[in-house]
């Protein structure tokens, strides 16, 4: 029976496998041969025996099913894989988790997976940077209402708004690579830390194993590996999966009915909006990862007090850990796969854009008008209110904002009917939007190599 949606909805193949039972399973039956391999090294075991464990350290040889069994007498899972592994190896069984501790066996694994998941976000930050980079190149001249508040501000372009994404897709690829190096990170110093299991040559076992697994390891370990690596992982994907809510958040604003200026793709074929109201076009996806990232935001707090544990280490951790990091990370791919897809398929309606500037009759220039009178020696404060107090009036009488400047003393003192034409046209108060966009962009493409 199906329960939890990543098993039939969420997810995909790639990401959902990393954290499934048979990998589980034999990644620690890798981390067992590893150990066995660097016993080897060190002079501590016979190379014989730990080329038999590694030959047999596969998920096709000791079965999740024998594990199953064992578990179900011992009541524990580690020792069930250790058992397991070690009645396939005949003498060299002997050899099998020597020296180590279950967190030994169990952070390292972990580290594994998190490893080759975090090596997915950073290949799927990095798609989706490139499909915001292509859109803002794209849209660097689509001239757009820029708002604040809700409300009407003044003119961007289209490109310049994605821009801002694309720079902070960025910042996330920055903070994704400090973080792996921190949370793939695993242990091979026994039972609280010390390492007096491992004999003499316990540190050189270690650096053997980390090495040999591709994975740093923690200096001063208790029992675990500290989970402050994980929260800092957990926190990263929720900051991740909450910029892609922003992005998706105004994707949805701007498919209102009302606004109409950008929409997520749609079949128009095969696709159904609504059950009932047949003309519907639902920005499903859109609202799809917001829903998503709530969810991923929710496993920060376990995840902060999985850190506190009793002493050198309690069990408190391990159940909220099957739950929060598989999720975390299954879902922080779903998401960010889905934000790039709905980016690669928008539409961006110019006219609408258009249409919307145009229906603001002329408000959005204020900034612009007051600007420009300054530059003509009129104090800022005093162009202010000049601007603020023949904006009400024309909103008062429904009025183009021009036409209400226009009738204005101080502004026919200083503007011919051409100059105020030119100050009041969006397309002249851009800034520095295209430019910008074009560093973002540029930027972009050199990230992406």
């Amino acid at each position: 029976m199906l329960i939890c949606p990543l098993d039939f909805r969420y997810g995909r193949k790639e990401m959902r496998s990393i954290f499934s039972e048979d990998r589980r399973i034999d990644l620690q039956l890798k981390v067992e041969a590893a150990l066995a391999r660097a016993h080897a090294k060190a002079g501590n075991v016979p190379r014989a025996a730990a080329k038999k464990i590694t030959s047999q350290a596969s998920i096709g040889i000791v079965t999740r099913e024998r594990v199953y069994e064992i578990e179900a007498e011992t009541k524990h899972d580690v020792m069930a894989v250790v058992k397991a592994l070690s009645e396939k190896c005949g003498e060299a069984g002997n050899y099998v988790h020597l020296g180590a501790t279950s967190n030994d066996i169990i952070d390292t694994t972990t580290a594994l997976q998190l490893k080759a998941a975090l090596e997915i976000v950073e290949s799927d930050l990095l798609a989706l940077l490139a499909a915001l980079a292509d859109l803002a190149e794209g849209h660097r001249d689509t001239m757009c209402m820029g708002r604040t508040h809700g409300q009407d501000a003044i003119p961007t372009t289209y490109g310049f708004k994605v821009a801002g994404y694309a720079s902070e897709v960025m910042r996330h690829l920055d903070r994704l690579r400090e973080c792996q190096r921190r949370a793939c990170v695993g242990k091979l110093s026994g039972a609280i830390g010390t390492a007096a299991a491992l004999g003499p040559k316990a540190r050189e076992v270690q650096s053997f194993m980390m090495k040999d697994l591709g994975l740093g390891y923690e200096e001063a370990a208790t029992q675990v590996v500290c989970r402050d690596r994980y929260t800092e992982m957990v926190c990263l994907m929720a900051n991740i999966c909450t910029s892609c809510e922003r992005y998706a958040t105004e994707v949805r604003n701007l498919q209102r009915t009302e606004i109409a200026e950008v929409a997520e793709a749609f079949d128009a074929k095969k696709q159904v909006g609504s059950s009932t109201m047949a003309h519907k076009r639902n920005p499903i996806v859109s609202e799809n990862i917001c829903g998503l990232s709530r969810v991923v935001r929710g496993f920060v707090t376990p995840t902060f007090e999985n850190m506190v544990l009793w002493h050198e280490r309690d069990l408190t951790n391990s159940s909220a850990e099957r739950f929060t990091l598989p999720h975390v990370m299954v879902l922080t791919d779903d998401i960010l796969s889905k934000m790039e897809s709905v980016f690669r398929g928008i539409s961006v309606n110019k006219d609408n854009m258009l249409r919307n500037i145009r229906a603001a009759k002329g408000m959005i220039m204020a900034e612009p008008v007051m600007m420009a009178l300054t530059s003509k020696g009129i104090g800022r404060q005093e162009a202010h209110e000049v601007v603020r107090s023949t904006s009400m009036k024309a909103e008062e009488k429904g009025w183009d904002l021009e036409k209400a400047l226009w009738q204005d003393p101080l502004v026919k003192k200083h503007f011919s009917k051409d100059e105020l034409a030119s100050v009041m046209d969006p397309a002249n108060y851009l800034g520095f939007a295209p430019q910008m966009t074009d560093d973002v962009v540029a930027k972009a493409r050199k990230t992406l190599g």
